[in-house]
């Protein structure tokens, strides 16, 4: 009887948990058994791992063979396992020598029938976890070489085919550690985007409004017709959003590569994500969930943006599971055995038209919706939704000159820079506050602190809420949007000019509008 031990790993979340893949040998029997709570897809790895031996002059024992995958209480997910369980099988029936050495590496990695090794998701977490328990090295499919090698202080090898494992054991020196320089791939992709703010004619007054969203965190709503610009405003706001740092980019890269998101042979994800899920999504693909929970668009956009188009077309329970997780910047997600919590801290901008026909409010067009169409077709957003967005920015369509004119105008790199400064001067003021970093974030006992305004303010927002019939809910907005209007100008003070621009990002708030 014989008994190896090889280790591999198991990813909860966006963490990964080492799992212990004991293979014993004795000749009490002729079955094979994978026990420690597998599902199907582990369950079938003994036949790819019998295929795989065979196809490759290796013998596979024809007595009782038992593999456990300790801890043996948690599931086991996927066919990540199949090639520790080869390499524990071949060493227990000594085809490998050095038995010894498969305690200082985790290996993993889904076999094809052949013996060819295929990519496994949820590398960088796997390797982080290796690293943290003093593992010497890593081995691992060659298309998630690049993203586990960003880890330092591991050796991570990759590998092909399992003879290059079994070679590997008999002589260490057969494979060499992938090496990445994540610093400077990572700052050389950093600025590197293919659309731009200056494609877009016009529309300046929309570019400042999106300006001050990426300058204070602030979720949006663009409202306007169809044609007007919306989507192709709201795809260019990453690249004015300031640059990832390094440890923001380590946190997504973990997330999409869970979710099996990350292209092969890559490694960090170097811009700001930007997602943007059609209006049929289901509530369990935008937040996360299923029987293995698995990170929804929510999660994918963390550190980035998440674009609804066409917001009152997604279903009303749909918007409603997202409201907790805009507060609370994360999503648990609760199962009878497991509760998981994926990172959720996005910007949101949401995009619509006015009216089913999209032409209310239009400067020639006239709207052909029946009376009370308009309010209907906004009351798809619940208040407690739209409370959440900081600012409505009513899009207008561009004029032919506007179009047809060769005028240049200003870059995104020249947005980025302003916005770049004023979160400058934020993460200066929320410093020694955990968890916030911009003045989206902040709380109404902050709010007081930080957003005082002089008396001749008061007066304007008095004069403004009740003019314009503004509900309570905005003035806590109008102050956070006036607060990083103030920070974009450098100004230390709140002054009136830039309540008053605040105050003008309020249009769904007014009483009668769309009435």
């Amino acid at each position: 009887m014989m008994l190896v031990k090889t280790f591999g790993s198991a990813v909860y979340g966006v963490e990964a948990i080492s799992i212990t893949v004991e293979v014993s040998v004795n000749n009490q029997g002729k079955d094979y058994f994978i026990v420690g709570l597998p599902d199907n897809a582990v369950k079938e790895s003994l036949q790819r791992v019998e295929s795989a031996i065979k196809s490759n002059h290796y013998y596979m024992p024809r007595t009782k063979l038992v593999v456990n995958l300790a801890p043996a209480n948690i599931k086991k997910s996927g066919t990540a396992f199949d090639l520790p369980i080869a390499i524990g099988t071949l060493a227990a029936t000594e085809q490998i020598e050095n038995p010894e050495k498969l305690s200082e590496y985790v290996i993993m990695g889904e076999l094809s029938l052949d013996g060819e090794i295929r990519p496994i998701i949820g590398a960088l977490p796997i390797a982080i976890q290796a690293r943290k328990e003093g593992f010497k090295g890593l081995i691992l499919p060659k298309q998630n070489a690049r993203e586990a090698a960003m880890v330092s202080e591991l050796n991570v090898y990759a590998v092909g085919h399992i003879n290059e494992v079994i070679e590997f054991f008999k002589n260490e020196n057969s494979l060499q550690p992938t090496i990445v320089n994540t610093k400077e791939e990572f700052a050389n992709a950093q600025s590197d985007f293919e659309i731009d703010f200056c494609d877009v004619k016009g529309q300046e007054n929309i570019k400042r409004a999106l300006e001050i969203a990426a300058a204070g965190g602030h979720n949006a709503i663009l409202i306007g017709p169809p044609g007007a610009g919306k989507t192709m405003l709201a795809k260019r706001l990453p690249t004015i959003l300031p640059p990832l740092s390094l440890q923001e980019a380590l946190e997504t890269t973990k997330i999409h590569s869970v979710a099996g998101k990350l292209p092969e042979n890559s490694t960090l994800i170097s811009k700001r994500p930007f997602r943007s899920p059609h209006h049929t999504i289901s509530d369990v693909a935008l937040v996360g969930g299923g029987g293995n929970p698995q990170p929804g668009e929510i999660s994918l956009a963390h550190n980035g943006v998440l674009f609804l188009d066409e917001l009152p077309e997604f279903k009303r329970q749909v918007l409603e599971v997202m409201r907790q997780p805009m507060e609370e910047r994360r999503v648990t997600i609760s199962r009878a055995k497991v509760a998981l919590d994926f990172p959720a801290s996005f910007m949101l901008i949401a995009s619509m038209n006015p009216c089913p026909c999209g032409f209310f409010n239009h400067p020639e067009k006239e709207c052909t919706c029946p009376p009370g169409a308009v309010q209907k077709y906004l009351n798809k957003i619940s208040g407690p939704l739209l409370d959440r967005i900081d600012l409505h920015v009513e899009v207008t369509p561009v004029a032919f000159n506007e179009l047809s004119s060769a005028q240049q105008f200003e870059k995104s790199s020249g947005i980025r820079e302003r916005v770049i400064k004023a979160r400058e001067i934020q993460q200066d003021r929320y410093k020694k506050t955990d968890g916030i970093y911009a003045n989206a974030q902040m709380s109404s006992k902050q709010l007081k602190e930080i957003c005082a305004i002089t008396s001749a303010g008061q007066s304007l927002l008095k004069t403004a809420m009740e003019k314009l019939n503004l509900s309570a809910r905005a003035y806590d907005r109008i102050l956070k949007v006036s607060r990083t209007i103030a920070d974009l100008a450098a100004s230390d003070d709140i002054k009136p000019e830039h309540l008053a621009e605040a105050i003008q990002y309020r249009s769904l708030d007014r009483e009668g509008w769309g009435a």
